[in-house]
């Protein structure tokens, strides 16, 4: 079986090579011509637009920014929907609105097609190294007959529920990423004005209730003042907004995220939007005058 493979960046490149080392035949494309040459390299062959590589494919991947991207690559000129076969299965590993994936899998219905939204956690790392963890919205049945193909990308493909449901459960996890960061960064930066050296505090407390795989992950970059980034603020704020839009559409209440949204777009505006989030902690080193550093 071939698979398409469609957003060749920062993630869907290292995930269409592990697809690549795990034997699976790719066809692929990306706007930006230049980013196919790595999976070119290693054997995957290219396709000239989103609707040649659904008459091509019995599976395909996307993996794009946000939801008008993914409507305009599924449902647009020269889209998956003109080349699109039934039966066929598109897989959307991007980070959208739910109610636009219902919307795009309401229209790929219409020509037999079937869809999972299967958005990721984990970042680039755990993209490269094929441990993301995956959230997947669609029929059980559709889900597997792809989970093979998800395993090689991630260490878990966890289905929560209909189309849409992946998007949702991705959304819970970004409010809980961010929330999570904005607290280390609080604590962290009121140890260091308080006299105590933060790099002492991470230690002391993350064996404890406070300790976190953000925690873990995101601290010793606060510490080292390394925020090249494995995630950008940028691209937090988009989860974010996908998160408020939702809430508000379905009237649930996440005041706490709106606070840190802000906290985003104060760092946007400074031109941090590219630094990893774990740069969120310069907003409070900025009000607080200190830095929290070893």
């Amino acid at each position: 079986m071939t698979i398409g493979f469609i957003g060749l960046g920062i993630m869907g490149k290292p995930m269409a090579a592990n697809l690549i080392k795990a034997g699976c035949r790719l066809v692929v494309y990306d706007v930006e011509r230049e980013r196919l040459a790595d999976a070119l390299a290693k054997g995957a062959q290219p396709g000239a637009s989103p609707a040649e590589v659904a008459s091509r494919c019995e599976r395909i991947i996307t993996m794009l920014p946000n939801s008008p991207q993914v409507k305009e690559v599924a449902l647009g000129m020269h889209g998956i929907i003109e080349g699109a076969r039934s039966g066929s299965i598109l897989i959307d590993m991007s980070s959208i609105a739910p109610a636009a994936s219902r919307e795009v899998a309401a229209a790929l219905a219409a020509k037999g097609m079937e869809m999972l939204d299967a958005p990721v956690s984990g970042g680039e790392p755990k993209a490269v190294d094929g441990t993301l963890a995956i959230m997947v919205g669609g029929k059980a049945e559709v889900f597997s007959q792809v989970k093979d193909i998800l395993l090689k990308m991630g260490s878990s493909a966890v289905l929560c529920g209909g189309i849409g449901a992946g998007n949702v459960t991705k959304l819970a996890n970004q409010i809980i990423v961010a929330l999570n960061i904005a607290a280390m960064s609080e604590a962290l930066v009121l140890a260091t004005k308080a006299g105590v050296n933060p790099d002492t505090v991470f230690n002391a407390i993350k064996g404890g209730l406070a300790g976190s795989t953000v925690l873990n992950a995101k601290a010793p970059m606060v510490l080292d003042g390394n925020f090249k980034p494995g995630f950008r603020i940028e691209l937090h704020i988009k989860d974010l907004q996908n998160a408020l839009d939702t809430a508000y559409e379905i009237g649930v209440p996440i005041p706490l995220t709106s606070q840190v949204m802000e906290i985003m777009q104060a760092l946007k505006v400074e031109g941090k939007a590219g630094d990893d989030h774990s740069g969120l902690v310069q907003f409070y080193e900025k009000l607080a005058g200190v830095k929290a550093r070893r």
